[in-house]
């Protein structure tokens, strides 16, 4: 892969769901996320970011690149079509042409009236569901999930700790229900991936965030009850965590990454991963840095043996 160009599709986390233990032993599985690659031809790389797996590359373009769109053709088939023009990024991961033929765009106003080709009409008219998702500091927000990616949308939101609060008939009542708990409830339906990362240096105790997820998912399924709507049901049902998660979601000292990913080189041993967020190992050093691995999506990089400066940081004191 050395020497090799690759555009940074972002972290995916594609096993299955991770199965609940014995009362006290955690839980196990959740697959292993990867870093999805795609090389100069088109070809998809996949690079696992299991515990103790190494990083290394460096930058090997200036800027985003647009990384294509997607025609969707039902629940679980869709297409990833490359754009054209390997054009620069303008509207977020893609160009403006990309942009405006991604099927995904529209999933947004399907609840709204908003007309969808066949394919992605197929996909919204599966079951949904409707989550609760607390992070880090705190910071909660409320979402959906398609019934095929129910566990894994919330893997790679980064989630600390989750509850479903509704299983709905299709796409269209979900994103309904979602925008009554925005109004009604005032949860947001998006926490900023910066936000995320920031709170995984000092992340507050597991018993606060569970009170607080907990609560706020208790005042949601009050709200959902009294509405009299149909073509969904009320639950309460917990969110697995995987156990790669775990260490870095859990109390301990560390650092933010503080080098800009978006030049330069760099490299580190991945210990623990959140969403796209790593908890990593700096050779020569002691300590842990939070780096946010999302920043590289829509970036060109090379692989190889390359290491991150170690900054001069001291030990917090605790």
């Amino acid at each position: 892969m050395t020497d090799t160009r690759y555009l940074v599709h972002g972290v995916f986390w594609d096993g299955p769901a991770p199965v609940p233990a014995a009362p006290g032993l955690g839980q196990a599985g959740g697959g292993l996320p990867v870093l999805r690659l795609q090389d100069p031809d088109g070809t998809r790389t996949e690079l696992a970011l299991g515990a103790g797996a190494r990083l290394g590359f460096r930058l090997a373009a200036e800027g985003k690149h647009c990384l294509g769109h997607h025609q969707v053709h039902g629940p679980a088939d869709r297409d990833h079509v490359l754009c054209p023009a390997r054009a620069a990024a303008t509207q977020g991961s893609q160009c403006e042409r990309c942009f405006v033929l991604d099927d995904s765009r529209l999933i947004h106003d399907f609840h709204r009236g908003g007309r969808v080709p066949p394919g992605l009409r197929a996909y919204l008219m599966q079951p949904h569901w409707l989550y609760v998702a607390t992070f880090a500091n705190g910071a909660s927000k409320v979402g959906t999930a398609s019934h095929l990616r129910k566990w894994n949308r919330l893997a790679e939101q980064g989630a600390v700790v989750a509850r479903y609060v509704a299983r709905a008939e299709d796409g269209r009542v979900v994103r309904i229900l979602e925008d009554m708990i925005t109004r009604d409830a005032g949860l947001p339906q998006q926490v900023r991936a910066a936000a995320k990362a920031a709170a995984l240096v000092a992340p507050a105790a597991a018993v606060e965030l569970d009170a607080v997820n907990g609560r706020l998912a208790g005042e949601a399924r009050t709200l959902l009850a009294g509405t009299g709507g149909e073509g969904f049901e009320v639950v309460d049902e917990r969110w697995v965590r995987p156990e790669l998660a775990a260490r870095a979601c859990a109390q301990a000292a560390r650092h933010a990454y503080p080098h800009d990913l978006g030049t330069g080189a760099h490299g580190f041993r991945v210990d623990s991963l959140s969403g796209s967020i790593a908890l990593a190992a700096l050779e020569g050093s002691e300590l842990e840095f939070v780096v946010n691995l999302g920043q590289l999506k829509a970036r060109m990089i090379e692989l190889g043996d390359h290491g991150s400066d170690v900054p001069a940081v001291q030990e917090a004191l605790f």
